[in-house]
């Protein structure tokens, strides 16, 4: 179980979550699918795919699962969670 500190840096704990996935990798996979037409099937725009891809920008749990249906793939092939201990 993770104490709230972990997440908001409160306390003497500093950690960072980042969250990483591999939509370029399943665009390929999927005939060559583009930004365009992915952000058309799951609803966002072209812009929030180019954003999710770069790493700057993690999705809402709902379109990680709109994403990894898009893919057909399990939600955890597409997307992983790291945390980062940021006091070393």
């Amino acid at each position: 179980m993770f104490h709230s500190s972990t997440f908001t840096g409160e306390g003497s704990e500093m950690s960072k979550a980042r969250v990483s996935n591999s939509i370029r990798k399943f665009r390929f996979n999927h005939d060559e699918m583009t930004q365009q037409q992915l952000a058309e099937k799951v609803g966002v725009t072209r812009q929030t795919i180019i954003a999710m891809e770069k790493g700057k920008y993690s999705p809402s749990l709902e379109l990680a699962f709109r994403i990894s249906i898009a893919f057909d793939s399990p939600l955890e092939e597409v997307f992983s969670y790291d945390l980062q201990d940021t006091n070393q």
